[in-house]
């Protein structure tokens, strides 16, 4: 099969992706970041726009602010487009790339010590997250409406014409991003859209089963001892329908556990029933904490995280405070209150 009809792209985004195009079509070293800690959305649109620039005969190196997640390794086609920014070779491809591709994420501060090299360089930016003052200069496309950055990159790969059906690697790096991002297509970002972007993926070849195994039911030893203690430490308010779970910096190192076994364990304390929002409190190396928040109902943890210098959706969001845990955690859970407390009002 060569896939189902390509959904039209919605109005005010091909203008963009058009512009970006032609910008990346006309380069010969490209390098693509994304934010602190990647996701399966910002880590599978990297993947995929990378095998697509490559196969183009474009230099492409991925350069990110933390290591690429290991989840997510299988997706890369080549390990050697993987370069640390700190090293020699990372710096160098920074220095040399005639563009440098942004993917989920429009905000400077969310790509780390990669931003410091961007200084005069032509940056593009495609994100699905609502747009921030102080955001990159350059092509940006951000689009909210898009149910993760992996189907602005579909639509990317759409507006190239590229000859379908599209590599194995292409389609299940776009099919991961979305999986991710829209939790298994059950998260309110979930589209009619999204389901026709999947048809389309699944038609040209995607294996849903090996993708979910990949995802979602192969985990380290060290993820489920984390999970272990971040359990025992699950609170829950007891006046509003706010669920809390703590991992400290010395239960990290004790079992073992990186950023990429955190990825999903905040679910559990949304899935407590009654729950409305979930917070996941994590100290960091340098003893700031970093904040999860997700939301199950009317209050906007967007806007909570944004009053800490964090970001993301209405319902999925963080933030990292430079304070300790013992500080910022009755800060956050005052700020969580107090939204609830004017969503009641409102």
């Amino acid at each position: 099969m060569t896939g189902v009809a390509a959904p039209l792209i919605p109005d005010g985004r091909r203008e963009a992706l058009e512009s970006i195009h032609r910008q990346l079509t006309s380069a010969e070293h490209i390098v693509l970041t994304t934010h602190v800690n990647a996701d399966g959305d910002g880590a599978g649109s990297e993947a995929a726009a990378a095998a697509w620039l490559a196969a183009r005969g474009v230099r492409v190196r991925i350069i990110n602010p933390t290591p690429f997640p290991q989840p997510y390794l299988h997706l890369i086609e080549d390990r050697a487009w993987l370069l640390d920014p700190a090293s020699t070779e990372g710096a160098a491809a920074l220095r040399d790339a005639d563009s440098v591709l942004v993917l989920d994420t429009g905000e400077p501060k969310r790509v780390g010590r990669v931003g410091n090299a961007l200084a005069g360089k032509t940056v593009l930016v495609i994100d699905h997250h609502l747009p921030s003052q102080g955001g990159f200069d350059g092509l940006v496309l951000q689009d909210p409406t898009a149910c993760a950055t992996g189907e602005l990159v579909y639509d990317l790969l759409t507006v190239a014409g590229l000859h379908r059906p599209w590599s194995a690697r292409i389609l299940e790096s776009l099919y991961t991003a979305i999986l991710t991002d829209t939790g298994g297509f059950r998260y309110s970002n979930t589209s009619p859209r999204t389901h026709l972007v999947a048809a389309d993926l699944l038609a040209q070849g995607v294996d849903p089963e090996g993708v979910y195994r990949r995802v979602y039911a192969t985990v380290s030893l060290s993820r489920i001892q984390l999970l272990r203690h971040a359990l025992d430490s699950l609170k829950v308010d007891s006046e509003l329908p706010i669920t809390w779970m703590t991992i400290d910096r010395k239960t990290m190192e004790a079992v073992g556990a990186t950023a990429d076994d955190l990825d999903g364990i905040i679910e559990h304390a949304r899935s407590v029933e009654g729950t409305e929002v979930a917070i996941l409190f994590r100290e960091t190396s340098d003893g700031s904490t970093k904040i999860s928040l997700r939301s199950s109902g009317a209050v906007n943890v967007n806007a909570v995280a944004r009053a800490f210098g964090g970001g993301g959706h209405e319902k999925a969001s963080g933030a990292l405070i430079g304070a300790r845990m013992e500080d910022a955690r009755p800060r956050v859970l005052e700020a969580v209150r107090e939204a609830f407390r004017a969503s009641s009002r409102g």
